[in-house]
């Protein structure tokens, strides 16, 4: 089967490495710009915008480009290859992607036309102290006061939380079940600590004190939406965990055929070899399985739990491997943080933190198995 992208794709993908390179091509300016706040290169965001790639999964109604998850998917590699920090996968996949689902037309067209065009930065506040990658919320409590509602309680971490100017919270309604509100980034009883995170990236912790806050659509249970796009940020997230293990590789492989010892290049040495023969098998079998999974997205949504399942397991082990790996086959240079290899690693650690570990997938995966008939080997 033939994967490889059309014209289309190409052309974004293109594009926004070229936009990219010119800021995070320099490992070095990438280290000032994650130095500094708030972790990202504001420009950088207005720039994006201007290329459309902000409003891509959104219809062209709400101000989007109604693009598909292939493109975003693209635009999500391209990410991973430079450690850009820009909060892409929370703003657009996650925080974007509760409001396009279930916002009204007048909050889709003001949320997600601010969003496309760069006037806002949005993100989601979902999970909570001492819970880990579930759909439900408990740590935070919505309560009616008349027309009017407000929250309580805490989540951590949310990816740059203390930056954003609208958050989208999910929290556990009176009767049961679980809520999506909208709460701006100045509104009273919101307190916001922000810290960087292993990759250099931002989380913050975000407390509600009867914090004022807007229901996205309807005050009812959006447990399924949240399920839902929770599996499609874990895709576009393996997506761009592909683009960094592809770059960690690339550079490990280029550091085995420069670096001397004995006065011969590593790539002389068969072991060296035969173990970065070994990343670039678990590399490939991952690029294949996220390829299914992005089309999964694409043309089956319904099934994209069950997919990020399958995609996320591959890739939280394939990044563990070729990171180690890469850090391993650099020996002690990998370590400094001068250099660039060691950041790849921490960020294919991050983003298996904040989307789901191993052993989260393998977990979900395990208990399905008895949803499928026994198969007879002989048979």
């Amino acid at each position: 089967m033939d994967f490889t992208y059309d014209a289309e794709p190409v052309a974004l993908r293109d594009a926004v490495r070229a936009l990219l390179g010119k800021t995070y091509g320099d490992y070095e300016n990438r280290r000032r710009i994650v130095a500094a706040e708030p972790g990202f290169d504001e420009d950088v965001w207005r720039r994006l915008a201007e290329m459309g790639v902000l409003g891509l999964p959104f219809d062209e109604a709400d101000g989007g480009s109604g693009a598909g998850p292939v493109e975003v998917a693209v635009v999500a590699q391209e990410l991973g290859r430079v450690l850009a920090p820009e909060p892409f996968v929370s703003a657009v996949v996650e925080a974007g992607g509760l409001v396009a689902a279930v916002g009204t037309a007048a909050q889709r067209a003001e949320v997600l036309g601010s969003l496309s065009a760069g006037e806002r930065v949005l993100t989601l506040a979902h999970a909570e102290p001492g819970s880990r990658w579930v759909a439900p919320a408990a740590a935070v409590v919505a309560t009616g006061q008349g027309d009017r509602w407000v929250l309580s309680g805490t989540k951590e971490p949310v990816v740059h939380g203390a930056r954003a100017d609208q958050l989208v919270v999910s929290a556990a309604l009176p009767d049961g079940g679980t809520g999506l509100f909208l709460v701006d980034g100045s509104a009273a009883g919101l307190r916001r600590e922000g810290y960087p995170l292993v990759d250099g990236g931002r989380a913050a912790r975000v407390t509600f004190d009867g914090t004022p806050a807007q229901p996205l659509g309807e005050a009812v249970d959006r447990t399924a939406e949240i399920e839902r796009v929770l599996a499609a940020a874990r895709v576009i997230s393996a997506n761009e965990a592909l683009g960094t293990m592809d770059v960690a590789l690339d550079t490990t492989v280029g550091y085995l055929k420069s670096r001397k010892q004995f006065g011969v290049t590593l790539n002389h040495f068969q072991a060296l070899t035969f173990r970065a023969a070994d990343m670039y098998v678990s590399l490939e079998t991952a690029r294949s399985l996220v390829a299914w999974a992005s089309m999964v997205l694409a043309e089956d949504p319904d099934q994209v739990v069950d997919a990020a399942d399958r995609a996320g397991l591959k890739v939280a082990r394939a990044g563990r491997h070729i990171g180690q790996e890469a850090i391993q086959l650099h020996g002690g240079i990998g370590m400094t943080a001068e250099y660039s290899i060691g950041a790849y690693t921490a960020h294919l650690t991050t983003l298996e933190q904040l989307h789901g570990n191993g052993h989260r997938h393998a977990s979900a995966l395990a208990a399905t198995v008895a949803d499928h008939g026994e198969v007879d080997p002989l048979a």
